[in-house]
């Protein structure tokens, strides 16, 4: 049962009714957690518009799901592991690779380095090592790729916290939070 129930869209002023409209002419639905957001609607539309802003950026979708993924698990948030793991797959992320990205891996050197890289973030509070910073750039990430990746974290910070905060229905094909040694 949700703590924060989603806005109910009918009864929403006509910015929110238009805003949520505009995403599920985008995506098909309204997932839960934007009528959540409802609630503020300056939260809503500065989620929306950093999400699409950093599917401008250098990263790539399939590398945004794996930093989503990191970070969802790292936060333990069923309703974000739920959602990027459908998204994840349809991104082109392999079942193996979103159970690595889950672990803060990858099932190659740059995939290993994103998810690494946002995991440590995530655990580190964003004071990572020179160490680290040195070795996500040994394995290929630029400074660019770097300041999205804490940008990315950050995004899916908001939405994992606003989830575990709501306890927000999750309306995905369910993924448990548990992992697989």
């Amino acid at each position: 049962m949700p703590r924060i129930a989603p806005v109910d869209t009918a009864n929403a002023d006509a910015g929110v009714q238009a805003t949520l409209a505009a995403v599920k002419a985008k995506i098909g639905m309204v997932p839960n957690l934007f009528k959540t957001f409802a609630h503020a609607p300056v939260v809503l539309n500065a989620f929306l518009a950093t999400s699409d802003a950093l599917a401008g950026g250098k990263l790539t979708n399939r590398q945004r799901e794996i930093i989503a993924l990191a970070v969802g698990q790292a936060n333990g948030c069923e309703y974000c592991l739920s959602a990027h793991t459908l998204t994840g797959k349809g991104a082109g992320l392999s079942a193996e690779a979103i159970v690595a990205a889950r672990h803060g891996k990858g099932v190659d050197a740059l995939d290993h380095a994103i998810a690494t890289l946002a995991r440590a973030i995530v655990d580190a509070r964003g004071k990572i090592s020179d160490a680290q910073l040195a070795e996500a750039r040994l394995a290929g990430l630029d400074d660019a790729q770097i300041v999205e990746i804490v940008a990315g974290v950050a995004v899916n910070t908001l939405t994992n916290f606003m989830n575990n905060v709501a306890h927000t229905e999750v309306d995905f094909p369910k993924v448990s939070t548990e992992l697989a040694a």
